[in-house]
């Protein structure tokens, strides 16, 4: 079997241990693994690389001590979507074609087999396109959002959770020292587990997130019940997608074949701390730290069972699957379902709970 492994969307650490796994499983098989560089460009567009190396054949010495490195050696995109291409037109404007068909007969042209593809809600929509379409298609889940349906978490999550938690660690030393209010922007886009886990775990004192509507007469409220029983300072976590009841949510831009960007809560939220509480606030923005650096233990374990799985199922006959993390076990679930839904923070999930019963505010109180 001739296998092609393909990494679209975001970057999330784990993304090497997911292509180090499926390499050593596939090749210990007898099978071929081909890399297709940056989601699908290597094949569209194999003339933007060196030698025709947009599709390349991976041995196990290439992948040697890569699991630890974050990013993808594969590299990755989150724009020309095969199934949605944007192509200008002379005034400026775009119209949008589908190169699905199109992209699947260079599939078959390069003798490929069936591909497995590790992405995002994004790059799972493609596969499941390919895979109606006619190519064989397994799905490996990769955000560090956490909101994909279907699978308890997937990979790149502990890391970021990690990441934030250490930085909002830090921004208490110097909250401290300044007696100051600090805004900790974190990603997440329209789930709150980054901001909700890292919170939770730093000790912040609000944590504002997507699927709780927020007032910040309660936040307030609560800085300044802190301040008269002389604690000084206090730390407010807030989701890139968080929104002010009867709000919006804060958008940075959106190009013509992405998602919109979301950005800049965090600085509205400390403009409005300051004009409410008298008190310096401060912003600090996380952003893409979160994505990049080296991958815990759980992220790297996670992507090698996650590989490990993808090649097991091709294995046993599978097809238009992703694999998902149901402990103890990795399951497969039809692609359709687990791109069908957004995996949000409940609001009785037991850590929000927790942090309610410990004091947090989520600006939706008194």
């Amino acid at each position: 079997m001739r296998v092609a492994i393909s990494t679209g969307g975001g970057d999330a650490p784990g993304l090497n241990a997911v292509i180090r796994s499926v390499t050593l499983c596939a090749t210990r098989r007898g099978w071929e693994v081909i890399g297709i560089r940056d989601g699908f460009n290597g094949l569209m567009f194999p003339d933007q690389y060196i030698e025709g190396s947009g599709a390349f054949r991976l041995e196990r010495h290439m992948v040697r001590g890569i699991g630890y490195l974050g990013g993808t050696v594969l590299g990755s995109t989150n724009r020309g979507n095969p199934c949605r291409f944007p192509v200008e037109q002379p005034d400026g404007t775009f119209v949008y074609e589908d190169r699905t068909d199109h992209l699947v007969s260079l599939f078959r042209k390069a003798g490929i087999d069936a591909l497995i593809t590790i992405g995002g809600d994004g790059s799972l929509s493609i596969g499941q396109r390919l895979y109606e379409a006619g190519l064989r298609v397994i799905g490996v889940p990769k955000t560090i959002d956490n909101d994909l349906d279907k699978t308890t978490v997937s990979f790149g999550f502990d890391t970021a959770v990690h990441v934030a938690t250490e930085s909002i660690d830090r921004v208490f030393t110097t909250a401290t020292s300044h007696s100051r209010v600090f805004v900790v922007e974190v990603m997440g886009r329209y789930a709150g587990w980054i901001a909700l886990n890292s919170g939770v775990a730093a000790g912040a004192h609000a944590i504002l997130i997507p699927e709780i509507p927020y007032r910040l007469e309660p936040v307030a409220a609560m800085i300044k019940r802190r301040e008269a029983r002389g604690a000084h300072f206090a730390i407010v976590v807030v989701a890139e997608g968080a929104m002010p009841k009867d709000g919006h949510r804060s958008v940075v831009g959106q190009a013509a074949d992405q998602a919109e960007r979301l950005g800049g809560i965090g600085e509205l939220v400390a403009q409005e701390l300051t004009a409410l509480t008298g008190k310096e606030a401060r912003t600090v923005v996380l952003g893409h730290l979160l994505r990049g650096g080296t991958p815990t233990a759980q992220d790297r374990l996670l992507g090698t069972r996650f590989g490990a799985a993808a090649v097991r199922a091709l294995d046993e006959g599978l097809d238009g699957v992703m694999v998902a993390l149901n402990e103890p076990r990795v399951d497969y679930v039809p692609l359709v379902e687990a791109i069908g839904s957004m995996r949000t923070v409940p609001l009785d999930c037991d850590t929000l709970m927790a942090a309610r019963d410990v004091g947090i505010s989520f600006g939706d109180g008194a």
